[in-house]
């Protein structure tokens, strides 16, 4: 006997009456919580650091050292205020969503210690305990089979297969899994690490990556911090040429330098974020990881499973067949409300007899029930109460016009049965049918019931019985054959009832797709994002699955091919993303493909819900968990979680992702190309006759006012129109590629011309031409952000013109208000000054529509779209 195989004869011998309070203890002590993959709580400090190491963050705490060098405390506390803002709302948003995620699941077990019954959390659970399952219960550990009583397991969270498995003295129990019939006794084995889930979890990497708006603002905060430490020394250095004093330089320099970083970027990219996760939380999607948002406007493959997420995760019977009539049944889910239809048409009388006595005979070889929605709980569904199969039988006959379960049983009482179990196949009960008469029904799988020591019907029919079972397999449907027949008594034992029987037809149940599916996965494709498939079920359901939601494309697996996790794990597939569905896959080789496609530089979304599918969602560039069916190692492993288990939510995601990068990025052309003018017009102004255009404390105004009220506000900008009909940015590209960089440069240079025009012209007619030109800036930027609206008279985010407006009045305030005017040195303007000044707004306005109106010529086929943010 192997060392394994002892441990586990100690463990299972033990009296069924359970253990000792104390050597549950003492057992608990020794192997530790029942826990996978158990995570040490982040502590506060490690949050806070981690949001301050954001490079842009760092380079905002520089400018909060530059102000306060030149004695400039005012901007000084605003910068530092921005970085308070920003950090607090990241951690704040981190600490809800694992709040959030921790609070949807917290399992319990029922064990039997010391001869008694008790109702433990799972995490107490110990090997050695004697677990008591029935309908509904989560198995807490891995387990052995002690006793069990028609018990049959859903283990698609764990093998990702849709049909449940029926489960037998002596067989192993995979913690997590759900019972869904019967009851049982089992023995844990195994607990928390040790066990198959521990083992799954092990293939986790609680490394986190960045992502890819990390990776861009990183590159651009070294960039800025580069060109901010050049800025400081070319003004200082220009000016001592000219032979401006050393201190007035020194300070003009740093306030530059300053005005070259938009310090609002991470207050703009936290609101936008925070805003992306408010509305996902809204569409029932709690986001774990603000970036998470973001992320998913750059997805360009969405992996996903099967059961649960492109399908119901409910049995539903499609088809019934008889000798004389074939009929589909219409409707979802449990709902007994639905058609029977021939060819298309609702189904007659005659038609109809037939598939009602199938019907009734699987309403009475049939131990599940249906429970109705509670009218107390809105949104609610009729729910199965036992095998799903079973319930979907139940459904079936209700929509057909069959008597109800009760009424069937009234007259028909049951007297015997013969379980279903995983050898013979099928299952028989016995009914009273009146005076010596004994009705025989069966059901069970067609190779197990369409043979001649079963049925007595013509050769003929039982092969144009067993063609028929075998073309509705091949289309992925679980059949079932249906036969009855009537004795003289009960015999002994039951099962030689199991002779001389009537085939009555087939049942054909599948998990349908959900009716969304489809137009999901075609939105996906207009966005230009791949999807594929990737299920632990049988090749023939996950090709039919694949077939009725439309996952092949145009040009993809023409022959519909399904690879298998087999062929994967022996390497006979050369290119992994060349296929669209995968079957039978276990964790290992759900890895293998996000690695294959993230190799290839794609950015990978994944699905799923089970203990199978967390290690790939863990990897996935962003990992998306159902909630409502989800296992807890999915849901740890997540970036966010679909509360109500509706993959279409995830195109909603996708589309506020990009509209987040998109006011990211228009924030970024708004506010650099507003730096560069204001560097433009340092380094010309001197040149064209203006000794020393605008003061440090000038600049730095400026900057408070575009970069500040309206920079933050742009963060709110509803999504361009077309935004989901353009492919997913490429996954190298910078923040400002893509034609940015053309468009903030042009928009630079027509602000720096308004600004200077301004400037040149008042100093010619001998005004304040230094207050005209620090007007004229601030005005031409304020036009600039109101051009580079999408939706320019959208009322979605009325933040924006009031922030506008504000802006306007505070830059009024610098000149007309004594304390500001003198804080700022700059002077009232008259009318002919205001005016100029003013004048130079919608100079910025009418510049910023021209060079959308260019662009979008240049690039027709939408890719940049009318905001040149791709």
């Amino acid at each position: 006997m192997t060392a394994s195989a002892a441990a586990r004869t100690a463990l299972t011998t033990g009296r069924l009456e359970g253990l000792t309070e104390a050597e549950a203890a003492r057992r608990l002590a020794a192997a530790g919580p029942n826990e996978v993959a158990a995570r040490k709580p982040v502590r506060l400090h490690s949050r806070i650091l981690t949001q301050l190491r954001d490079p842009l963050i760092m380079v905002l705490l520089g400018a909060v050292a530059l102000t306060l060098a030149i004695g400039d405390h005012a901007d000084a506390i605003v910068i530092a205020l921005v970085v308070v803002v920003n950090t607090t709302v990241g951690v704040v948003q981190e600490v809800r969503a694992d709040d959030a995620v921790a609070a949807l699941s917290a399992p319990h077990a029922r064990v039997r210690r010391d001869g008694a019954v008790r109702d433990l959390p799972a995490s107490a659970v110990v090997p050695g305990d004697v677990l008591l399952l029935g309908e509904g219960d989560v198995v807490a550990a891995d387990a052995e089979l002690a006793e069990a009583s028609a018990l049959l397991l859903d283990e698609s969270m764990l093998t990702g297969e849709s049909v449940p498995v029926d489960k037998e003295t002596g067989d192993p129990l995979s913690a997590g899994t759900v019972v869904v019939r019967g009851r049982g006794v089992a023995t844990v084995t195994a607990t928390g690490a040790a066990g198959e889930l521990g083992r799954i979890a092990a293939l986790l990497d609680d490394r986190r990556e960045p992502t890819p708006l990390q990776h861009r603002l990183a590159a651009l905060g070294r960039v800025l911090a580069a060109v901010t430490l050049v800025l400081c020394a070319l003004v200082f250095v220009l000016g001592l040429v000219r032979g401006l004093p050393p201190g007035t330089m020194a300070v003009t320099a740093i306030g530059l330098a300053v005005a070259a970083v938009p310090e609002s970027l991470p207050a703009v990219v936290t609101l936008a974020l925070a805003l992306g996760a408010r509305r996902m939380a809204a569409r029932h999607a709690l986001v774990r990881r603000l970036p998470a948002v973001e992320t998913l406007g750059s997805v360009s493959v969405l992996a996903t499973d099967k059961t649960g997420t492109l399908t119901e995760g409910r049995m539903v019977v499609q088809h019934v067949w008889t000798p004389g009539v074939a009929v589909d049944l219409t409707g979802s889910g449990y709902e007994p409300e639905g058609e029977v239809l021939v060819a298309g048409r609702p189904a007659g009388g005659d038609e109809l007899a037939p598939v009602r006595e199938l019907l009734r005979v699987t309403t009475l070889c049939n131990d599940a029930a249906l429970r109705p929605p509670d009218p107390k709980v809105p949104d609610t569904h009729w729910t199965a109460l036992g095998d799903p199969t079973e319930a979907a039988l139940l459904t079936a006959a209700t929509k057909a016009g069959c008597p109800r379960p009760v009424e069937l049983s009234a007259t028909r009482p049951r007297i015997g049965e013969v379980p279903f179990d995983s050898l013979r196949k099928r299952m028989t009960t016995l009914h009273f049918a009146g005076k010596d008469r004994v009705l025989v029904c069966l059901k069970g799988a067609p190779e197990a019931v369409l043979v001649p020591t079963v049925l007595t019907d013509h050769p003929d029919l039982l092969a144009r019985a067993r063609q028929e079972a075998a073309r509705l397999a091949a289309r992925g449907y679980r059949v079932l054959a249906v036969a009855s027949g009537t004795r003289g008594d009960v015999p002994s034992p039951v099962t030689a009832a199991e002779s001389g029987l009537a085939l009555l037809g087939l049942v054909a149940l599948s998990d349908p797709p959900k009716p969304h599916a489809p137009a999901t996965l075609a939105a996906c494709r207009t966005a230009g994002i791949t999807p594929v498939l990737i299920t632990g079920d049988h090749p023939a359901t996950a090709r039919a699955v694949a077939s009725r939601v439309a996952l092949f494309a145009d040009g993809d697996e023409p022959e519909g091919r399904v690879v298998t996790g087999a062929e994967v794990a022996a390497g006979r597939v050369p290119d992994l993303t060349a296929v669209r569905v995968f079957a039978r896959t276990d964790p290992q080789q759900k890895l293998d493909v996000i690695e294959a496609w993230r190799a290839r530089g794609a950015v990978t979304a994944m699905t799923g819900d089970g203990v199978n599918d967390g290690p790939a969602l863990h990897r996935a560039d962003i990992g998306i968990a159902m909630g409502a069916r989800g296992t807890e190692v999915a849901r740890q492993a997540a970036d966010l979680v679909l509360t109500d288990d509706e993959l279409s939510t995830v195109v909603a995601a996708v589309e506020e992702g990009r509209r987040v990068y998109d006011n990211i990025r228009r924030f970024l052309v708004y506010g650099m190309a507003g730096g560069a003018a204001e560097i433009l017009v340092m380094l010309a102004g001197p040149l064209l006759g203006l000794p020393l255009p605008l003061r440090a404390g000038q600049i730095l105004w400026i900057n408070l006012l575009t970069h500040g009220l309206t920079g933050v506000a742009m963060g709110a900008e509803p999504a361009a129109p077309g935004a989901m009909r353009r492919p997913p940015r490429p996954p190298d590209q910078h923040i400002l590629g893509d034609g940015a960089w053309q468009r903030l440069l042009l928009l630079a240079t027509a602000v720096t011309a308004a600004a200077l025009g301004a400037g040149l012209v008042a100093h010619a007619l001998d005004l304040a031409w230094q207050s005209v030109l620090f007007l004229a800036l601030l005005s031409a930027q304020l036009g600039t952000v109101l051009g580079l609206r999408d939706r320019l008279l959208t009322r979605r985010n009325p933040s924006l013109p009031l922030a506008v407006l504000l802006s306007a009045l505070l830059a009024a305030a610098a000149l007309y208000v004594p304390f500001l005017s003198q804080v700022l040195d700059t002077e009232a303007l008259g009318p002919t000054g205001a005016g100029m000044g003013a004048a130079c707004a919608p100079i910025g306005f009418f510049a910023a529509r021209l060079v959308r109106t260019a662009f979008r010529r240049t690039n027709p086929t939408g890719r940049s779209g009318a905001s040149g943010l791709r």
